[in-house]
């Protein structure tokens, strides 16, 4: 109906509004109360329009990676407190989307000989602030294609702040490489003596080089089982959240898969990245970290 007043609109000049209802079975009080709120209709369109460019902006600078619940939150963080089903019907028309995780395979290779190690978290990869359990941090590796061959990637996380507290990249996953990310993140993150070092239980992490690490660094390992990917699921979640999003399929050569891979962490994880924390809201890393150390020196 709506194309019929539409009509009636386009012609009123040329011929008299009630010859025009009355060819296409229109009532006149129909067409004039349409006409009186066709201003607000535009009004809304060009509103929704203005919203779409900024979702649009939004969605770009996370590399297409924020759906709706994270680009309702930057919305909200500038100051632009929008409705989040006007937001999600707003997407939904552009066929604007955030990216979908798919099922990744493990590097894990166990070490049948090594001395078994305690699971020390249990699956209970929440921390509500630093200091409330045993600090923790969960670790572990992945590789990103190259033309030149894998690159390998080691992590280790904080629970608390979900922050990339350390890495490293090398074309080999031995035990060297969990041990430069660790050292990476006791430096970076202070870790405190006894605090937990979780990963799977592949050779690189029961290898005597990394264990002797563990207790030069007076830190506590722990395992999950084998062949067990919900027993470091913080870790596997973020290399999810890595291949996704950082953009790039296979790289040219390692150098530049490096390079994006410092930025993807640096610049955008830890520091852009929104993130729901349970008591804070959405948040990066970096700011859930200066929030907890706010929070410490008021309470000091």
């Amino acid at each position: 109906m709506s194309e019929g007043y539409r009509f009636i609109d386009a012609e009123k000049a040329a011929y008299p509004v009630a010859l025009l209802c009355r060819v296409l079975y229109v009532a006149r009080s129909s067409f004039y109360a349409w006409l009186e709120a066709e201003e607000a209709r535009q009004l809304r369109i060009r509103a929704d329009d203005a919203l779409a460019h900024e979702i649009a902006v939004i969605h770009l600078a996370s590399k297409g990676a924020y759906g709706v619940p994270r680009v309702h939150a930057e919305l909200h963080r500038l100051g632009k407190p929008v409705n989040r089903k006007r937001v999600e019907r707003i997407m939904r028309e552009r066929a604007i989307v955030g990216l979908r995780r798919r099922r990744r395979r493990s590097l894990t290779r166990p070490d049948k000989q090594a001395w078994p190690t305690p699971d020390l978290i249990g699956r209970d990869f929440t921390a509500t602030r630093p200091g409330t359990r045993p600090g923790t941090r969960p670790g572990g590796i992945t590789y990103l294609p190259t033309r030149e061959g894998r690159l390998y990637l080691a992590c280790w996380l904080d629970l608390a702040t979900r922050e990339v507290a350390g890495y490293a990249m090398a074309d080999h996953h031995r035990a060297e490489l969990v041990t430069d990310a660790l050292r990476m993140a006791h430096g970076r993150g202070s870790l405190q003596p006894g605090c937990i070092a979780h990963s799977d239980r592949g050779s690189e992490y029961t290898s005597s080089e990394f264990r002797a690490e563990i207790h030069a660094l007076g830190l506590r390992q722990s395992t999950g089982r084998t062949g067990s990917c919900f027993d470091n699921a913080a870790a596997e979640s973020f290399w999810a959240v890595l291949k996704e999003e950082i953009g790039t399929r296979t790289w040219p050569d390692r150098a530049t898969a490096r390079a994006d891979v410092f930025a993807f962490i640096e610049t955008f994880y830890n520091r852009r990245r929104l993130r729901k924390h349970p008591l804070f809201g959405y948040l990066t890393p970096h700011e859930t970290r200066q929030r907890f150390r706010n929070d410490q020196t008021l309470a000091a």
